[in-house]
């Protein structure tokens, strides 16, 4: 039987890259989504079309505990329950720092840090009565050491969801296996919408293969980390960020 997946935040970016890499493996796709239900109901037309793949998308804000829930219990009951989980969806509310205010960290640390902690308390009790399961949590170096001002929310919230990552490797030993991914520049929609190329030349001298990633690139390190050959990888962070120096 084919293992279940989901993916917060799968409706475009790295999300919706990891989606099509692992319905190309034959894995059942949730795409989980907020906001983007046009995104995120192609997407699953696609991968039931082309890769014949199960997939299901399902609505759910992950910062709330009771949204989750029932997107869970809705798994479990077409799915059986999710076997591995893929802790994607995040905000960036970039604003110049001294703009920044409370309620905005709040809502950046609700669903960076919060919603992942929620989809991997929940997603646990299926894998824990099957002795078997994978969580990888989307971190960014921008938690480990690139750091912006104008998002110190966000770096923030990245940072522990690194540290959230370690605490659930240890709770959930040894069966279920917690790794995080830390991404660099990738250049998604997202994150090239809005950059003059004097910025974008900027940042690409900063990384040593001199030029930024492809969302797909990390899809192919997610596919490694939940495959039996990366059975020996646990409680660790792994960056990819084509060498990625300095920061601001």
């Amino acid at each position: 039987m084919s293992k279940t997946v989901l993916i917060t935040g799968a409706a475009q970016g790295i999300g919706k890259a990891i989606a099509l890499e692992l319905a190309e493996q034959g894995f059942n796709i949730i795409i989980n989504y907020l906001n983007s239900k046009d995104k995120a109901l192609e997407l699953e037309n696609l991968i039931k079309e082309e890769y014949q793949s199960e997939a299901l998308a399902v609505r759910a804000d992950v910062s709330k505990e009771n949204e989750v829930d029932l997107m869970f219990s809705l798994i479990e009951e077409k799915f059986g329950g999710v076997d591995i989980l893929i802790n994607n969806a995040a905000i960036d509310l970039s604003n110049l720092f001294h703009l920044k205010n409370a309620d905005e960290f709040r809502k950046t640390l609700d669903v960076n840090v919060v919603g992942a902690y929620n989809c991997a308390i929940r997603a646990y009790r299926h894998m824990h009565e099957t002795d078997y399961g994978r969580i990888i949590n989307i971190a960014s170096t921008n938690g480990i050491n690139t750091y912006y001002p104008m998002c110190f929310d966000y770096d923030a919230s990245k940072a522990a969801l690194i540290s959230l990552t370690h605490d659930l490797a240890v709770q959930f030993a040894p069966y279920v296996h917690v790794n995080a991914i830390a991404p660099g520049f990738i250049g998604t929609e997202h994150e090239l919408d809005g950059y003059n190329e004097e910025f974008l030349k900027q940042e690409t001298e900063k990384i040593l293969v001199g030029r930024y990633g492809e969302p797909e690139e990390v899809a192919h390190l997610v596919r490694f980390l939940i495959s039996d050959e990366a059975d020996y990888i646990n409680n660790t962070v792994i960056r990819i960020d084509g060498g990625q120096i300095g920061a601001c």
